[in-house]
């Protein structure tokens, strides 16, 4: 069982990163639309998509984004991280298949409310820097180490959403 253990803010540094690689998969794009409700046909309708300006389904943005929310809460800092602000630019669009790289970096620390900002950066397995943004996050001041909570497992039928 994997434990989850986070950096508290006296152990945080600037220039500390962490990262996680993941490849998006069509199954993603519909799991993330079910959970959110955002069945935007650019995401979900392959025939809508090749008519658009990207010419085929894309991953929804914030799906990436949410990889930048795991970081923060699994990694750096981890457990007990309370996310505060987020600024976010979609440089490139995210196709299914594609691999990102999330990696976040320590860029600044405030001592008052033990505030620290991250400089956030998406890329993709062509180099091509596809989010990048600024996080800022309450750190722990206690150490936290926690085995992950073993979630249901979730099954995906095909049919109309409800």
């Amino acid at each position: 069982m994997e434990t989850l253990t986070n950096r508290t803010f006296d152990e945080l540094k600037v220039g500390d990163s962490a990262s996680l690689v993941r490849t998006l998969t069509h199954r993603d794009i519909e799991l993330f639309a079910a959970v959110s409700g955002d069945f935007n046909p650019a995401h979900v309708d392959p025939e809508f998509a090749k008519t658009d300006i990207f010419h085929g389904v894309v991953v929804h943005g914030m799906l990436g984004a949410a990889l930048i929310s795991t970081v923060l809460g699994t990694k750096l800092p981890g457990p007990g991280t309370i996310y505060l602000d987020q600024t976010l630019q979609f440089r490139h669009p995210v196709r299914v298949g594609d691999t990102l790289t999330v990696t976040l970096t320590v860029s600044e620390k405030m001592p008052k409310n033990h505030r620290v900002n991250l400089d956030c950066k998406a890329v993709n397995q062509k180099g091509e820097e596809v989010i990048t943004g600024v996080a800022t996050v309450m750190a722990p001041t206690e150490k936290i180490s926690r085995p992950r909570v073993a979630l249901p497992q979730v099954e995906v039928r095909d049919g109309p959403a409800q």
